[in-house]
């Protein structure tokens, strides 16, 4: 991978799967819902001053949003952050930089 660019797209591991549900709650308070389903299936990540992390969540049959998570520098002793995210994407969607 590039030096600062992001990564190949991987499957989602627990990991990122316990990332994706630290910032859940972000996500459902800005777009006012609830998601019952919320199974990440596939990430990048991108490493800049802390990481970026790219990840494809289902949140039903073929619905699935993706989501920017920034986390920061261990020292920084910040929480998750949901950077961005875009939502009605569909499972064929490719996960890109956004």
């Amino acid at each position: 991978p590039t030096l600062g660019g992001p990564s190949e797209v991987k499957r989602a591991t627990a990991e990122i799967q316990a990332i994706a549900d630290k910032v859940k709650s972000q996500l459902e308070e800005k777009e006012n819902k609830k998601y019952p389903t919320f199974k990440a299936t596939e990430y990048m990540s991108q490493v800049v001053a802390g990481t970026n992390y790219f990840i494809k969540v289902q949140v039903a049959d073929d619905d699935f949003v993706h989501l920017r998570v920034f986390e920061s520098l261990p020292h920084e002793n910040k929480a998750l952050a949901l950077s961005n995210y875009q939502t009605n994407k569909t499972k064929q969607d490719e996960l890109a930089y956004f």
